[in-house]
């Protein structure tokens, strides 16, 4: 059986096992500490992902290029079309999170390649991470839970996560500066962390990638944030793919040595070399309850050959943290 589709119980286990280690002397964070923390401030929709939870279901297929070829061996790029299972989503653990907030926005995709194989990239809507180590983002979650007489986050222990966690800082001031996208449509998608690319003679050349939207970027106005109200992305997606397909372009940084390999909050530099690896087409758009994306673990270390994680912890860690959410969520239907 595949990972993503794992029993719950076998899922739970995978993960108590599987725990990232820290700075000498100090102790492992264990997946089920983290999902634990966001439940502990967005509480538990039962059946529900821990986080992320509220999300659309797509469909459609991706076509990639000769030239992502050239440095990937991955079926990915064969130019032929490989079918795509992809979710849209709000980042935290509320079913009901408004549209308008200033939180990430994600695009996970399943690629269903020949042979059974299956392969899988999750993204966010900024450029890099608001975590270089699970410390950070366990802290995070640790500072955000609400003290239970005023029902909101400390002030006091918040100034002091953002005063001791820098790594934190560019994420959160990008969420503040710019206005969430006016469609999931009109959104650019980051893989935030680096990725070996191996082709056929086993070199490997690090890569980022980012899908860059053919309708363009669009966020809301400040006047739109006030009007558009809280449940507008997942209608606004179904009826744009009933105009006609929605599509990305795969953009594939290429990185030089020196460049952040294993911390997602560093950025490359601008002017690194970038090809087009490929074209996202979403046909349909539908409610997730029921639909093909729901049952999905979007484990970002599913991968086809040709192509290989990083050791950024951050995405080595993703992995158990993702099956013990997995794992809950199917032992509460």
């Amino acid at each position: 059986m595949h990972p993503n589709r794992i029993p719950p119980t076998a899922a739970l286990a995978l993960a108590a096992l599987i725990s990232t280690p820290l700075l000498a002397g100090e102790e492992p964070i264990e997946a089920n500490q983290v999902v634990g923390a966001i439940e502990g401030v967005f509480g538990v929709a039962p059946g529900e992902r821990r986080n992320h939870t509220k999300g659309s279901c797509a469909i459609g297929e991706f076509v990639g290029t000769k030239e992502a070829a050239k440095v990937s061996r991955s079926a990915l790029f064969s130019g032929r079309p490989v079918p795509v299972v992809a979710r849209f989503s709000l980042a935290g653990g509320n079913p009901k999170a408004p549209d308008v907030a200033k939180s990430a926005r994600g695009m996970a995709l399943e690629f269903k390649l020949p042979k059974g194989q299956l392969h899988h990239i999750t993204m966010l809507n900024t450029p890099m991470f608001g975590a270089a180590n699970p410390q950070t983002f366990l802290d995070l979650m640790l500072a955000l839970k609400a003290d239970p007489v005023t029902g909101k986050p400390d002030p006091e222990r918040m100034k002091a996560f953002k005063a001791s966690h820098p790594d934190n800082l560019a994420q959160a001031q990008y969420l503040a500066s710019n206005n969430p996208p006016a469609s999931y449509a009109s959104s650019a998608y980051w893989g935030i962390h680096t990725f070996k690319a191996v082709d056929r003679k086993q070199r490997i050349t690090l890569v980022r990638w980012q899908f860059v939207p053919q309708d363009g970027e669009k966020r809301l106005s400040d006047e739109e944030l006030k009007s558009a109200g809280a449940n507008f992305l997942e209608q606004a997606l179904i009826e744009r793919a009933k105009q006609g397909p929605v599509r990305w372009d795969m953009m594939l940084t290429i990185g030089q040595p020196g460049d952040a390999e294993n911390d997602p909050t560093v950025l490359w530099p601008a002017e690194r070399p970038r090809i087009k690896a490929g074209t996202l087409t979403i046909t349909a758009a539908e409610p997730q309850k029921g639909a093909p994306c729901e049952p999905i673990n979007f484990d970002p270390l599913i991968m086809a050959d040709g192509i290989q994680p990083s050791d950024d912890p951050i995405l080595r860690f993703r992995s158990p943290a993702y099956a013990v959410s997995f794992g809950k969520r199917l032992s509460e239907r």
